[in-house]
Formats: structure tokens, C-alpha cells, sequence
């Protein structure tokens, strides 16, 4: 029988929702003194689609019994896996900086990989929460891991989005075990995991620049290190309070990405180290709590549907802030509630509309 929704949760989401809308306003000024047209656009992608119909999203999810969703997971990871080919579809596919990663229909942008994500945690918790104890086997456990993120590191490493397909692989390794995959299953995965990446590096240069930047910034200070450079700069300049509201410097001329990837330093250099700290810590709450409701779910599939939300936001936001603070190499992470996306805002609404349905389903405490 359904209960109230978990209010504390509501609180702690609504919080970041709220602090993400008033930072990103903030960041997007830089955009409007250089380009009122290019500003407008991006303002109704994020306000209008990503906020505005992904709360309206939120809401009807929220009231839709989570065990729709595994019903039909099979369908919906199928559809994502369709949508995501269409990119390399020419005439619906479109490219931008060498990567083919967005759909342009009716005039609308729209990335697949926000959906992508979500239905690979939908089908995988489906699967586990229906296999039950045979997923500790390698038969209906190992294998079927194997094979879902083969599926999806494929379509990802082609577009190529490495970055994205490194998430993913940690989500659902994380739901693995949770579901009861064994340690020494864990410990291949992770080998496997380790050699992959280290094959990628040395295939893909980027990706090794950015090794290269990472450790020593300074090297190329005005090609790959510019970045990161500009980034400790506006973290540093914001000090204990911050310059206020509005008053950032770096978002108007020496920060790229002021509104996407590199937003978190902009928030660093308006609110200062006590802002910063109130963002992780906003966070850190959010992520427990969530942890909790999917700890306390009614069943095996809602519990590893929530915990893998979770750590996605989680792992995509808390690797935001470790990139663009020079505590791990650049990754082209999103820091979740706050970054440009209006796609990627809108399905991180309907997300947390699956979390507050499951929380209704067990009091929490």
C-alpha cells in the first residue's frame, strides 16, 4: 500500500533543482554578453525542456508504479539502444567536435545518451531482480553484464564518448554486486575494466593528453592546460565567500564551458570555498538518502533501480568536481542539476519521479 513520499529526499533534490537553476542562470550571462541569440536558445533548451517539461515529467512519473517499469525494461533498453544508432544516421545523425552524439528531429536537438543510461539501469535491475540468486553464476549473472555493457560500450566508444561508457560500466558493475554477483566476478571485471581503459588511452590520443595535461597543467598552459588552468584560477579567486552572485569574471572571457563541464568552478568563484562546500554537501545528502530508500525498497528490482540512479548522479557529479579542481585528469562529465543540458535535465527528472514513486512503497525513517 502506498505511503506519503519520502519528504526529506523531495527536500534535498528540490534544494540542488533550485541551486543548479540559480548557478546555471548565473554562468549563462557570460553567453549573453558575447551572443543574445546563442544565450535565448540555450536558455529554452535548459528552462524550458530540461526544466520545465522534465518537472512535469517528474510529476506523472512520480505517481506511474514503479513495476511498470520493469514490465516493459526490455522494451525501453531496446528503444535506446535504437535511438543511440540513429546518431551515425546520416541526415538524422548530427556531429559536432568530431563526436556523433546528438538526433535533430522537428527541429529539436535531442541526446540519446541520457536515455541510454536510464534503460540500461531499468533492463539490468530487471534482470538481476528476476534472476535473483542465479546471478551470482556466470551463466545468468557475469555473462549477461558482459554482454549488456558490450552492447553499450560499443555504441559509446563509436560515437565516441568514452567518458560516458566508463560510467555506465561502474553503475552497472556497482548493481552487480549489489544484486549478489561474486567478489571474484567483481575482481575480473574490474582487470578487464583496467586493461580496456589502458588500451583506450593508447588508441585515442585525447585521451592521453589529458593524462599528460593532468600531470603537469602547466606544460601547455594555452592548448589542454587552459582549461584546467582557468578552472583553479575562478575556484581560487572566489576564496572563502566568493565575489557574489552574478559577479564572476572568468565566465565572460577566460573559462570555456562556463555553462557546461566547467560550471562548478564558476559557483566556486561566486559563493566561495563555503558555496563549493555546501554543493557537495547538498550532494552528499542527497546521494544518502537515496541510498536508503532504494536500501529500503520493496523488492530487489525498485532496491537496484534507485541505487543505480543514485550512483550515476553520484558518480557523474562528484567527477565533475574532481576534474575541474585538478584532483583527477578532465573528464567530460556533467555536474548533474547544474551543467547545460536541457536533455540531460529533463531524464534526471524523470529519474528522480522513479525514486519518489519507490519511496512511497516503504515508510522511511
Amino acid at each position: 500500500m502506498p505511503k506519503k513520499v519520502d519528504k526529506i529526499f523531495l527536500t534535498s533534490f528540490l534544494a540542488l533543482l533550485v541551486s543548479g537553476v540559480v548557478v546555471f542562470i548565473s554562468a549563462s550571462l557570460g553567453i549573453y554578453a558575447r551572443d543574445n541569440a546563442k544565450f535565448t536558445s540555450i536558455i529554452f533548451s535548459q528552462i524550458f525542456i530540461g526544466l520545465f517539461l522534465g518537472s512535469i515529467t517528474c510529476f506523472i512519473v512520480s505517481k506511474i508504479n514503479y513495476k511498470y517499469w520493469k514490465r516493459f525494461s526490455f522494451y525501453i533498453f531496446s528503444l535506446s539502444i535504437i535511438l543511440s544508432i540513429l546518431v551515425f544516421v546520416p541526415g538524422i545523425g548530427v556531429s559536432h567536435g568530431g563526436a556523433s552524439r546528438w538526433i535533430y528531429v522537428f527541429h529539436f536537438s535531442f541526446q540519446p545518451l541520457e536515455f541510454l543510461k536510464l534503460g540500461f539501469i531499468i533492463y539490468f535491475a530487471a534482470w538481476i531482480g528476476e534472476m535473483k540468486e542465479k546471478i551470482s553464476t556466470v551463466k545468468y549473472g557475469l555473462l549477461p553484464f558482459l554482454v549488456l555493457t558490450g552492447i553499450v560500450g560499443g555504441l559509446l566508444l563509436k560515437q565516441p564518448d568514452t567518458d560516458s561508457f566508463i560510467i555506465i560500466f561502474i553503475v552497472g558493475l556497482a548493481m552487480y554486486i549489489i544484486g549478489g554477483g561474486k567478489w571474484r566476478h567483481m575482481f575480473l571485471l574490474l582487470v578487464i575494466g583496467i586493461i580496456g581503459v589502458s588500451a583506450l588511452f593508447f588508441m585515442r590520443p585525447y585521451l592521453l593528453a589529458r593524462l599528460n595535461t593532468f600531470l603537469d597543467p602547466s606544460s601547455n598552459s594555452l592548448t589542454s592546460g587552459y582549461q584546467i588552468q582557468q578552472s583553479l584560477i575562478a575556484v581560487g579567486s572566489g576564496e572563502v565567500f566568493g565575489r557574489g552572485l552574478g559577479q564572476s569574471i572568468q565566465k565572460f572571457k577566460f573559462l570555456p564551458e562556463s555553462i557546461g563541464d566547467a560550471i562548478f568552478p564558476i559557483a566556486a568563484e561566486e559563493f566561495g570555498f563555503i558555496g563549493s562546500v555546501a554543493i557537495i554537501l547538498m550532494f552528499i545528502f542527497f546521494i544518502s538518502r537515496g541510498l536508503k530508500i532504494g536500501g529500503q525498497a520493496p523488492d530487489a528490482f525498485s532496491g537496484l533501480l534507485v541505487i543505480g540512479i543514485v550512483i550515476l548522479i553520484t558518480i557523474q557529479s562528484f567527477l565533475n568536481i574532481a576534474s575541474m579542481t585538478g584532483v583527477i585528469p578532465l573528464s567530460g562529465s556533467p555536474l548533474i542539476f547544474f551543467s547545460q543540458g536541457g536533455t540531460a535535465l529533463f531524464f534526471t527528472l524523470a529519474e528522480i519521479g522513479m525514486i519518489i514513486n519507490i519511496s512511497k512503497y516503504k515508510k522511511i525513517i
